[in-house]
């Protein structure tokens, strides 16, 4: 079964294609034109460089986050309008499931840590198990302080990745017995999605259209203005 990875919770936006042959084509971009301007003709991309045309496709996958609010809303709208489109099923993998996943080989506690902004991260705990790495925690939001506080509680040797830890080196750099992953474990891969949701597949562990959500762990930036604004106007009408 063939299928299609799109990846945009964080900065870098991705897609790929793969199945029982491994990742065929992938593509990722850090940096240049917004997820929405990059992402379908990147999506043609992989599928020209795949030698792939869209009815091969047996299922799409995404990433629902934890992530920032407009990248992950981009990418989910484009998973649910070409699997509607195309009638395929979907999948649906954690940005923090992905991060673990690149590191799966390590021995260490693995802890997987995005950059949420506004001085805040998102992370998830993980350890080496046959096939992968499982999850130990729930997914969590909340100050790197507070995260470097928790390694140090552990008392484990651990391997920090994601754009949240290169995001506050001094923060983890106090840990003891604490590695960092490579600039290139910065960011959720669309080739490790594909990875991730082949087997799924395969045991049909599909996620309905309309049941598929992002994962935003807070509420938008937009939201929590209208919020504020409108509870300092009752303040004023009280």
């Amino acid at each position: 079964m063939l299928i299609l990875g799109i990846e945009s919770a964080t900065a870098q936006v991705g897609c790929a294609i793969g199945g029982h042959e491994g990742v065929l084509a992938a593509f990722h971009a850090a940096r240049g034109p917004r997820h929405a301007e990059t992402l379908a003709p990147a999506i043609d991309f992989v599928r020209r460089h795949a030698r792939v045309q869209f009815d091969e496709l047996g299922a799409i996958a995404v990433d629902t986050g934890p992530g920032l609010f407009t990248g992950l809303r981009v990418g989910i709208a484009a998973a649910k309008a070409m699997a509607q489109a195309l009638r395929l099923p979907m999948i649906g993998v954690s940005s923090l499931d992905l991060l673990a996943f690149r590191v799966r080989y390590t021995n260490r506690l693995i802890v997987a840590v995005l950059d949420a902004r506004r001085g805040e991260v998102f992370y998830a705990f993980y350890r080496q198990v046959p096939g992968g790495a499982q999850r130990l925690s729930d997914y969590t939001l909340g100050k790197p302080e507070d995260l470097a506080w928790e390694l140090l509680a552990t008392g484990e040797e651990c391997l920090v990745v994601g754009d949240g830890a290169l995001r506050y080196p001094d923060v983890f750099a106090e840990v003891a017995r604490t590695e960092f992953g490579e600039i290139g474990t910065a960011y959720p891969s669309a080739a490790a999605l594909v990875e991730l949701a082949h087997p799924k597949a395969l045991r049909e562990e599909f996620v309905p259209l309309w049941e598929l959500r992002p994962l935003y762990l807070r509420k938008a930036d937009a939201e929590i203005n209208w919020e504020t604004r409108e509870t300092q106007a009752q303040r004023k009408a009280g």
